[in-house]
């Protein structure tokens, strides 16, 4: 995978403008950002830009405007959070192209940064508008691309504007396609993948494009019940896709040919109800299931063994919890799976990726996200890479 980065702009950028599409469509509350993780991660990219001299302009979307401005979701909202984050000076231009955006920029020192409007107030951004994009790109002279989040978009400020302006990969771009590489593209091997999650239907493809590239494929959540079910299990009250059992059939064939470990639990976590410490909660044999029990949860057993795959494997990429994480005590198996996975990590015997915004939760909850190799929170674009799509965004800047 090659790629311009900002090791290949000029040293000195006095007198250059760099637009940078940043992911700024973070949430918030009476004006004030709650979660600025996504805001921060720029922050290499953007003190590098300015520290050489560059007027820095940000592009991005902010909520769903459908088109059209409304101030409710104009990215003036964001400029106070980024002076506080950024400590540098920040101003609102009104516009993301045009004369207007133009004069705005041209009085803008050396080093500041501008938020240019949300690019969404433009039909034309989501349909990848050329002239929308030409005419964002009379803004700068060079683009940088910092936002994997938004790679699998074919937007006009993601693919679009890369046909008119010499383009490189930010340093947040950059750290997410070389731990994605190192995850997939040309992992060490063995490598083992975790995928979770509630149904098989959101995670079909991922499963079908993985099971012909890792040596352990762990299967978790809900998603799990319908792969047991195919075995003929029966998991009573719980969520199951019986539609989708001749797929789950496909991909244990696929695995057989592909030489593929499928890991399903065989002692689950199962309850009547749904609710935090429920009265009715055992711990049973996967082939005891009562029909009027759910399965909440991987058993203490079945984590056992995982992590004993786990030991032997060099690289791990991760999507998905194992149980509904979300409520105690259906969270442990994914908590010490995950400290498994970290413990490995921080002696060097195992690469870790990460992905996906119920995976940053659960990796946060079990407190070793910092432990992990790489940790993406990239919802959309990290599934689709997972399911071996050509992100758009990211060929935009390979070309």
């Amino acid at each position: 995978m090659t790629f311009k980065t900002l090791d290949d702009l000029p040293a000195d950028l006095n007198g250059k403008t760099v637009l940078v599409r940043c992911d700024l469509n973070v949430p918030m509350n009476d004006g004030d950002v709650t979660d600025d993780t996504r805001i921060r991660a720029h922050l290499p990219t953007i003190r590098e830009l300015a520290g050489k001299g560059a007027k820095v302009l940000l592009l991005s979307h902010f909520r769903r405007p459908e088109g059209r401005p409304r101030p409710d979701m104009s990215t003036a909202l964001l400029v106070e959070p980024m002076r506080e984050i950024t400590g540098l000076s920040v101003r609102y231009v009104e516009d993301c192209q045009g004369p207007e955006a133009a004069r705005a920029v041209s009085i803008m020192l050396p080093g500041a940064i501008g938020i240019l409007e949300n690019t969404r107030f433009h039909e034309g951004e989501t349909t990848n508008d050329p002239a929308l994009a030409e005419a964002m790109s009379g803004l700068g002279d060079y683009y940088v691309n910092d936002a994997f989040s938004v790679a699998h978009r074919a937007h006009a400020s993601t693919v679009g504007i890369t046909a008119h302006l010499e383009s490189f990969a930010g340093r947040a771009m950059e750290a997410e396609l070389k731990a994605l590489e190192a995850a997939l593209g040309k992992p060490e091997q063995p490598v083992a993948a975790v995928v979770g999650g509630a149904k098989v239907s959101t995670k079909l493809a991922v499963l079908e494009n993985l099971v012909g590239k890792v040596d352990h494929l762990i299967i978790g959540g809900g998603m799990a019940n319908t792969f047991l079910a195919a075995r003929g299990v029966k998991v009573g009250q719980s969520l199951m896709e019986a539609d989708l059992v001749p797929q789950a059939n496909d991909i244990f064939a696929a695995a057989d040919k592909a030489d593929c470990t499928i890991h399903l639990p065989y002692d689950v976590v199962v309850a009547k109800e749904f609710a935090a410490n429920p009265e009715s909660l055992r711990t049973v044999n996967v082939h005891e299931v009562a029909e009027d029990e759910m399965i909440l949860d991987i058993g203490p057993n079945a984590v056992e063994a995982l992590a004993d795959a786990l030991k032997t494997c060099r690289t791990l990429v991760w999507n998905g919890p194992l149980g509904a994480f979300e409520t105690e005590p259906f969270d442990r198996a994914t908590v010490a799976l995950a400290q498994t996975a970290a413990a490995l990590t921080k002696e060097g015997s195992l690469v870790s990726v990460a992905g996906g915004g119920d995976t940053v939760a659960a990796l946060n909850q079990a407190g070793v996200a910092r432990d992990f190799s790489f940790v993406s929170t990239a919802g959309g674009a990290f599934l689709e890479w997972m399911e071996g799509r050509t992100l758009p965004g990211v060929a935009a800047l390979q070309r």
